[in-house]
C-alpha cells in the first residue's frame, strides 16, 4: 500500500471553507484553527486509540461533533466522550473532513503534527499493542449497539470501522506510512515495505 500525505490537503485548505456539521460549510477563524495554530503539549496528551499517523485527538472536547463531520475518520471515546482519530484521511475529501471536525473543537484537542513524533519504533509499538485498542472498540459496539441514545447507536458503526480497519488494512498503511517516516516520501509501487 502506497502512503497518502495529508498534509498538502491540509495546506489547500487553509483559506477554507470546511465542512460544516449541518452539511453545509463555514470558513473557520484562523486564529482558533489548531491546524494552523497547534499548541505545543497535544502530543504528550494525545489518546492512545488514535492511529499512528498526521493527525491525532488529544483533550479535545466532548460535544461529539467530529463524527458529523468526518465518521469515516473520527470516533469517541466511552469515558468522556472526547474525539480522536481511527483512521487516517485517505483523500482530501476525508482531509477536509476531519480538519472540519477539528474547526469544531472548542478545546483545540486536535493536531496534525504526528508526522514530527510517531517513530518507527513508536508505531511498531502502537501496532504491537493493537489487541488493546480492538477490544475496547469491540466491547464499544456491543455496549452502543443498544444504547437507547441514537448518538452512542451511530458510533457504535465508527466503532465496528475501526474493528475492520484493525483487521483490514491498518497493516498496510502502518508499513506506508513507516516507509514514509524513515525515507520522507511515499514508496513506488510495488515497492519493498519495512515489517511491522
Amino acid at each position: 500500500m502506497t502512503y497518502w500525505d495529508p498534509i498538502p490537503a491540509v495546506r489547500a485548505a487553509e483559506a477554507g471553507p470546511l465542512p460544516a456539521p449541518d452539511g453545509g460549510t463555514w470558513v473557520p477563524d484562523p486564529e482558533h484553527a489548531v491546524f494552523w495554530n497547534p499548541r505545543p503539549d497535544r502530543w504528550s496528551e494525545r489518546d492512545w486509540r488514535n492511529v499512528p499517523g498526521p493527525f491525532y485527538g488529544a483533550g479535545t472536547d466532548t460535544c461529539w461533533m467530529g463524527r458529523l463531520i468526518a465518521p469515516d475518520n473520527v470516533l469517541y471515546d466511552d469515558d468522556w466522550g472526547a474525539e480522536f482519530v481511527y483512521r487516517q484521511p485517505r483523500n482530501p475529501e476525508e482531509t477536509l473532513a476531519v480538519l472540519g471536525a477539528a474547526a469544531q473543537d472548542p478545546m483545540v484537542g486536535y493536531a496534525r503534527d504526528g508526522d514530527g513524533h510517531w517513530t518507527p519504533e513508536l508505531v511498531r509499538g502502537w501496532w504491537g499493542d493493537r489487541a488493546r485498542v480492538r477490544e475496547w472498540a469491540a466491547a464499544l459496539d456491543r455496549k452502543w449497539s443498544v444504547s437507547s441514545r441514537s448518538g452512542e447507536r451511530e458510533a457504535a458503526g465508527g466503532a465496528r470501522a475501526y474493528v475492520a480497519h484493525i483487521d483490514g488494512d491498518l497493516a498496510g498503511y502502518l508499513r506506508g506510512y513507516l516507509f514514509w517516516l524513515e525515507e520522507h516520501r511515499p514508496a513506488r509501487p510495488g515497492g519493498a515495505l519495512p515489517v511491522l
